[in-house]
């Protein structure tokens, strides 16, 4: 079940991958507990059942976990913890009353999990629902769409879409091709024709196409079609045929923009900017989030970037900080703590800003001890609010910054703030 769930949708992922943790949390602390009552007990009162109550406790807390993440896998799932229980019962290993605790026990661990890693929520951001009309574009007639050469998959994303929407204008920016110039072609056309413009790839992609799209006003459409399509899914497009129904059906509203200026410049985040060990940070814990589950790969990844990183030196609105890290997204992210997966709403005009403060005393150590135990929230070395702006000074002394997965160069000053509702886009329609 697990690695069926591993290879299949991101909601069976990730209910394999809460189920897997779950399942070994508790037969770990069934064997740790067991360790320490066999030392205190005689050696004339051997333990017994252990292994019945590790199949029981665990096959409740695998159900329960991905139960609460898919609730669809519960009909599946919850009957075979039954019969797992039932066999104990009927082999005369445990008591009616052990098997409830054991039962008991593996759902408790199962729900302890969501302390520390959330439940995500499947569904489009509250504000990305249809709100505006955008042209219906029935089988992709009016659209022109630019295919980043680096989007693929099983099926190559351009020969799906000529599938789904024969008739949209597909431009491939091959590999060598200046992608700006491909997307500022492709939008010329939409102007002098009408219609849409649309892009296929990842966060990147869509960021340099989302600029343009806001710029001359034309409507987006997204296609998820990179390693990391955050933007896409959290819009509630997470797959191409998704986006090209959207496409077909004129649903669309609007969403922020990010926006970062500096010493002239100007560039705009989708999802998210960071300066400080978070980049380190999201690496490390989507290298072995797959194998070990969101929250085992972020708690190992915090401590090494931990270990082997230091804080940084800036000033924010005029005060001076010494930081670990500081994050900003595009609007306000869900769960709270290290781990910002999905937005409520995409429009909020907000900048949701996460800092880790390096200049009080053991404040690694207090860091971890919170996160570890849940209570981020009240940690003294950790802060969350919002902002609809935020003037860093001093980012040129650190290096570089993040914007929605790209590495930049660093000014010494930077401004953070919003442009409110300036993406028109297609959305998936009301459910």
């Amino acid at each position: 079940m697990a690695a069926k769930g591993l290879t299949s949708t991101r909601s069976a992922r990730r209910a394999a991958l809460r189920g897997t943790g779950s399942l070994a949390l508790a037969c770990t602390t069934i064997q740790a507990a067991t360790k320490v009552l066999d030392k205190r007990r005689p050696l004339r009162h051997p333990p017994s059942g252990v292994a019945s109550s590790h199949r029981t406790a665990g096959a409740a807390a695998f159900a329960t976990a991905a139960t609460l993440e898919t609730p669809r896998l519960g009909a599946a799932l919850i009957p075979v913890t039954a019969g797992i229980a039932l066999s104990r019962l009927r082999a005369g290993a445990h008591t009616p009353g052990r098997v409830l605790v054991d039962v008991a026990f593996g759902v408790g661990i199962a729900v302890a999990t969501c302390r520390w890693w959330p439940l995500h929520r499947d569904e489009p951001a509250d504000s990305a629902r249809p709100k505006l009309p955008v042209p219906a574009l029935p089988a992709g007639e009016g659209l022109v769409v630019v295919v980043n050469s680096d989007a693929g998959g099983e099926v190559p994303a351009e020969v799906e879409l000529r599938t789904l929407l024969p008739k949209a204008d597909l431009r491939l920016c091959e590999a060598g091709e200046d992608l700006h110039t491909v997307l500022r072609q492709a939008a010329a056309q939409v102007q002098a024709r009408g219609g849409a413009l649309g892009v296929v790839g990842g966060d990147g992609t869509v960021n340099a196409a989302a600029v343009l799209a806001a710029d001359n006003r034309l409507p987006l459409a997204v296609f998820p079609g990179g390693t990391l399509n955050h933007f896409a899914a959290d819009l509630g497009l997470p797959t191409l045929k998704e986006a090209a129904d959207a496409v077909e059906a004129g649903h669309g509203g609007t969403v922020d923009l990010g926006r970062i200026t500096g010493d002239g410049t100007c560039a705009y985040f989708l999802n998210t900017f960071s300066i400080g060990v978070y980049p380190e940070l999201v690496r490390a814990r989507e290298a072995r989030e797959t194998s070990l589950g969101t929250w085992p790969a972020l708690a190992i990844g915090l401590l090494r970037v931990l270990a082997e990183g230091a804080p940084i030196n800036v000033t924010l609105d005029g005060q001076p900080r010494r930081l670990w890290l500081l994050f900003a997204g595009n609007s306000r992210y869900d769960p709270p703590g290290f781990a910002p997966s999905y937005r409520p709403t995409l429009d909020d005009g907000l900048l949701d800003l996460r800092i880790v403060d390096g200049k009080r005393p053991f404040a690694r150590t207090r860091l971890v001890a919170a996160f570890l135990t849940g209570t981020l929230a009240r940690s003294r070395v950790y802060q969350e609010t919002t902002a609809i702006r935020l003037r860093i000074d001093g980012v040129g002394r650190t290096g570089d910054y993040t914007r929605d997965g790209e590495v930049s160069p660093a000014c010494d000053t930077l401004v953070l703030d919003k442009r409110v509702r300036a993406l028109t886009i297609y959305l998936p329609a009301s459910q």
